[in-house]
């Protein structure tokens, strides 16, 4: 059984960081494209940052160098840095997880994040 399971948001200030882990199991993530989508209340879901296999990163324009996206293949997690935090954060994180051979994709069950003073 397929599992990602994201951890580390919660309540900050404006300015404010967090740090999500998105830790997979039943999967490797060395075979997946990892990302990080969010979505936030009456908007649809939107990609927040991603990372290729090889390690080829991409952000959606809005939080770029404030964001930053990894993985460690060895603990089979992916992580989201997440700095000087704004009002228009707040939504819910999933962590995907998407096949590079056509196979299927996966997502986390989220974990909401509130940007909030």
């Amino acid at each position: 059984q397929v599992q990602l399971v994201e951890s580390g948001g919660g309540l900050v200030q404006p300015g404010g960081s967090l740090r999500l882990s998105c830790a997979a199991s039943g999967i490797f993530i060395s075979s997946y494209h990892m990302g990080w989508e969010r979505q936030a209340p009456g908007k649809q879901r939107e990609l927040v940052a991603r990372i290729s296999i090889d390690g080829f990163i991409e952000y959606t324009g809005s939080v770029k160098g404030r964001f930053t996206i990894s993985r460690d293949n060895a603990m089979n997690t992916i992580y989201l840095q997440m700095n000087s935090l704004k009002p228009e954060d707040t939504a819910v994180y999933y962590c995907s997880a998407r096949s590079s051979v056509g196979g299927r994709d996966y997502w986390g069950q989220g974990t909401q994040v509130i940007v909030s003073s």
